[in-house]
């Protein structure tokens, strides 16, 4: 339970600061990805703050070998570059740069009503199904 509530409180925290900071806004990140007209910086210094101020926490929680709860930390021990995480991050690049979205945002976004997130997430969701239903029978399993 401690868990849960603290997952819920996160993503809070987060759609919170994506939707002070108008991230949740794809013009706001569509001039970030526009380098050749009105090019906008304050994604970048978004990003930078988020690091900035995650990274403490990050060593330290790493530094003890366990969550804030005593649980053990499931971190990802897969460092291969291979074609199906090639395939996804140049899909999750031309999706963003086309729509404006990321998951995140988008999220954020359809819970505050906007249509266009609405539509984003909905295909969003529906390419995660036919993912796993493809996935099966192409991919090699992961660990």
């Amino acid at each position: 339970m401690k868990t849960t509530i603290t997952a819920f409180l996160a993503g809070l925290i987060f759609g919170l600061g994506l939707l002070l900071s108008n991230m949740a806004n794809p013009e706001k990140v569509l001039g970030f990805l526009d380098l050749a007209g009105d090019w906008d910086p304050s994604l970048a210094l978004v990003m930078v703050g988020a690091i900035a101020a995650a990274l403490p926490a990050f060593q330290l929680v790493k530094s003890r070998g366990q969550s804030f709860w005593r649980m053990p930390l499931r971190l990802p021990n897969n460092i291969q570059i291979d074609r199906p995480l090639v395939i996804g991050s140049l899909l999750f690049g031309v999706g963003w740069g086309l729509a404006g979205f990321c998951p995140g945002p988008a999220i954020v976004a359809t819970g505050a009503g906007q249509e266009k997130a609405l539509v984003f997430t909905l295909a969003m969701l529906a390419g995660m199904g036919i993912f796993q239903f493809g996935a099966r029978s192409v991919l090699p399993a992961r660990d």
